[in-house]
């Protein structure tokens, strides 16, 4: 049976997750939230004020959403720590790893995790599985902690302690920006490393951890020794069903890092990257600012379902997966809890200066 124009939205909806401007909820960003059925929300430093304002935010995006949003934020501490102002500094993925073992990497994902799920969080764009390269030192600073091993103890580590605060995490980034040497949010780095290398080394973490990955994020960075072409990870058909579905066997959710970033946008319009990410395999796409293009990519993907039965498929399968996940996952089954209560807030702040410390003081008796 042919899906109704209401189904097709609906399902076309889901595949997107988007990010506005603002501390409340708007009547521009409420009316996108009825009218294109988004999957999920992604706030950012200038959407958090306080901690009863972003959980308020929060609910009442959930609110006008008929199924759970993937209400998601960016943690992983150090530079990016969007909860910094209004909880406490948590310390970055290479100070943990370098302050202790597997112990501290699980209370680093356990911490993070208390502390988006007290203000309404579900999802945590984190850990980092980007391979910890000099070429790629001034990019990506303390985000990343080693070789292939040591990311794959850190990371396995880290989810284990989101899952347990009940929220998922999402690897990133796909294959792997260890050796790209240009910021993905200004322009499209290329790496040219073979096939072979990038399957020994950057790929291992995924090859890993595929299992306890609820989320796997795929970077705007072009691989040409593998495609023969500039064409970003993120709409390459090669890399997400070749390499990571059927090579890999991965089978949790494919996202698609920002398509608002240089690393696509030099390459693509917003209507192409949405529409070519999605055809390449990955079930959610990222718009995290302007909404002009939150509107302009839904209804590319939207105009492209409702013309080619192929791609339409394809919405379907991405839909399909996304619901499942929500029906399934441990940190979507539950309704949002109750705005964290100052004691709550106090006892957070406080566990995470003492990890802070701890990790500072482990780290100076290594020295």
């Amino acid at each position: 049976m042919a899906r109704t124009s209401h189904d097709l939205r609906a399902l076309a909806g889901q595949l997107l997750t988007f990010g506005f401007d603002g501390t409340e909820l708007t009547a521009a960003v409420a009316a996108t939230l009825k009218e294109l059925h988004p999957g999920g929300i992604i706030l950012f430093a200038r959407n958090i004020d306080n901690t009863r304002q972003t959980h308020a935010l929060l609910k009442a995006a959930q609110k006008l959403a008929p199924v759970p949003l993937f209400r998601c934020v960016d943690m992983e501490g150090g530079t990016v720590d969007r909860l910094k102002n209004v909880l406490s500094p948590a310390p970055s993925a290479q100070e943990v790893f370098a302050a202790g073992g597997t112990a501290h990497f699980r209370q680093h994902g356990a911490l993070i995790g208390a502390e988006v799920q007290a203000l309404g969080f579900n999802v945590d764009f984190a850990p980092v599985l980007d391979l910890r390269q000099e070429v790629s030192s001034s990019v990506m600073g303390t985000r990343t902690v080693g070789d292939a091993k040591a990311t794959v103890r850190y990371a396995r580590g880290f989810l284990a302690g989101l899952k347990a605060a009940r929220v998922s995490g999402c690897g990133k980034h796909f294959p792997g920006l260890g050796e790209g040497a240009l910021d993905s949010h200004l322009g499209l780095p290329v790496v040219r490393k073979p096939w072979k290398a990038l399957w020994n080394e950057d790929l291992v973490p995924y090859r890993e951890l595929g299992r306890v990955l609820p989320m796997v994020m795929v970077a705007h960075c072009a691989f040409s020794e593998v495609t023969g072409e500039g064409v970003p990870a993120s709409i390459s058909r090669k890399w997400i069903d070749g390499v990571l579905r059927k090579k890999i066997g991965y089978n949790g959710l494919v996202v698609s890092d920002d398509l608002e970033m240089g690393g696509v946008l030099k390459v693509r319009t917003i209507e192409e990257a949405a529409v070519e990410t999605i055809a390449a395999g990955a079930d959610i796409y990222l718009v995290c600012h302007n909404a002009e293009l939150v509107g302009r990519a839904w209804e590319a993907i939207l105009k492209e379902a409702e013309r080619s039965k192929a791609f339409r498929e394809k919405v379907t399968v991405a839909a399909g997966r996304i619901l499942t996940a929500k029906r399934r996952w441990s940190a979507m089954k539950e309704k949002m809890a109750a705005a964290p209560s100052e004691t709550t807030v106090s006892r957070l702040r406080q566990k995470l200066w003492a990890f802070s410390e701890e990790v500072r003081l482990s780290a100076i008796g290594k020295e």
